[in-house]
């Protein structure tokens, strides 16, 4: 998962964002119904949204569960650990919080760490 601060939620900047972290290659780019997503397809990703607001949350493969858990992560993180993350060092909680997710499930995460010191 790649996670990176962003200015606005709007149609070019999550455009831009979603060609430079997601491959062409990808059988699936599932998000919600924000309407900064709507030109993936034209970009040539296989888009689905999922719309919560109609109490839709999995829809066979797609759901956006894993993203949603990271964003549950990192709010947890912030208020109960840190308390306040300023604008100037948030980039490196994302980065922090990245990491974290991404090795949630390897076992030798502690080694890996370590061996990047």
């Amino acid at each position: 998962m790649v996670c990176q601060m962003i200015e606005r939620a709007d149609t070019p900047t999550l455009d831009s964002f979603v060609r430079k972290a997601v491959s062409e290659k990808v059988d699936l780019v599932a998000t919600d119904v924000a309407g900064g997503y709507r030109k993936l397809k034209d970009r040539g990703y296989k888009h689905e949204a999922i719309a919560h607001m109609n109490k839709e949350y999995v829809r066979g493969q797609v759901h956006t569960n894993n993203i949603e858990s990271f964003w549950s992560e990192l709010k947890r993180g912030v208020v109960g650990t840190y308390h306040n993350v300023s604008k100037d060092y948030l980039p490196m909680y994302l980065a922090e919080f990245s990491f974290r997710h991404n090795n949630r499930k390897n076992p030798d995460i502690f080694e890996r760490i370590v061996a990047g010191c």
